[in-house]
């Protein structure tokens, strides 16, 4: 599963692998935390971050949005995503 990006203790990835299940979505690492966050609506789907972590995260998504569905699209034709800016 490739790492799109990492800011601020945040690793964000995505799975590699063609007909994944929908929504689009971003798998998320931060300490001891994972979670799943739907690309299009910017909304947990499942696991648990701290609030502030959430709250990074959503306003990556919300900065980078086509670019995570530009990804999701190369992800479910067998493509490598490309890496995608962090927050600064």
């Amino acid at each position: 599963m490739p790492t799109l990006s990492m800011f601020f203790g945040i690793i964000v990835r995505m799975y590699f692998a063609p007909k994944e299940h929908n929504p689009p979505h971003i798998h998320i690492y931060y300490q001891d935390y994972k979670a799943l966050i739907g690309i299009i609506k910017g909304e947990l789907i499942e696991g648990d971050l701290p609030s502030k972590q959430l709250k990074l995260v959503l306003a990556w998504i919300e900065i980078h949005r086509e670019e995570l569905i530009a990804d999701w699209q190369l992800c479910q034709n067998g493509e490598k995503p490309f890496s995608i800016e962090p927050l600064k």
